[in-house]
Parts: C-alpha cells; sequence; structure tokens
C-alpha cells in the first residue's frame, strides 16, 4: 500500500506541476514588441553589459540575513508551543540560539557587517 501511494503521490505532483505551467502558456496575452526582449522594461534604453559582477560582500550580507531570517522560522513555532514541550526543548532553543551567536560574533569579527 506504501508504494502505491508515493506513485499515486508523484503523479499527482507532476500533474499539478504540468497544469500550472501550461494554463498561462496557452491563455496569456501575447506581445510581439521588440522592447519585451531588453533586459529591462523600465522605458529607459539600457547601457553597457547587464552582466556586471558585484562583490562578495553583497552576497555574504544576503546569506547572514537568510540565516537570521531562517532562525525566526524555527523559532515562531517553537515559541507557539513552548509550555506543552517543556524543558528540554528550551534548552535545545538556547543552544540553537548560541550556535547562531557563535556565527554572528564570527561574522562581526570578521567584518563581514560592514560596508566599505
Amino acid at each position: 500500500m506504501g508504494s502505491e501511494a508515493l506513485v499515486v503521490f508523484f503523479l499527482t505532483g507532476v500533474f499539478f506541476i504540468v497544469i500550472a505551467t501550461a494554463i498561462p502558456v496557452l491563455f496569456a496575452p501575447k506581445s510581439s514588441n521588440p522592447q519585451k526582449l531588453d533586459p529591462w522594461e523600465c522605458g529607459i534604453e539600457p547601457t553597457g553589459d547587464a552582466w556586471i559582477q558585484f562583490r562578495v560582500g553583497y552576497y555574504l550580507f544576503a546569506i547572514i540575513y537568510l540565516i537570521f531570517d531562517v532562525e525566526i522560522v524555527f523559532l515562531v513555532p517553537w515559541a507557539v508551543v513552548m509550555k506543552e514541550v517543556g524543558t528540554v526543548a528550551f534548552v535545545e532553543a538556547l543552544v540553537f540560539l548560541v550556535i547562531l551567536g557563535l556565527g554572528l560574533i564570527y561574522a562581526w569579527k570578521k567584518r563581514a557587517l560592514v560596508w566599505d
């Protein structure tokens, strides 16, 4: 029973992906305006190459932001059920926060949060 359910689940997922991709292709309005092929559609003629290299600081800052954003994703459900889960879960959440705090201190010491 388990493998059949898995196959049905997989085929249902593929079906919904195909339908969600096909509906816009079939029914969306089409435009043959050559400006639609420009890299920027803001009404200003593009100048220069669209492929530029960004400083690594932008990527590092984005990764640090994502780390602390994901932290909230894990802490909110924990905070909602804190009374039911007890002391062990509280200690586990504290360990999680300490590890993230150490990562923040490391990033701070490496000056990853400074825009020079």
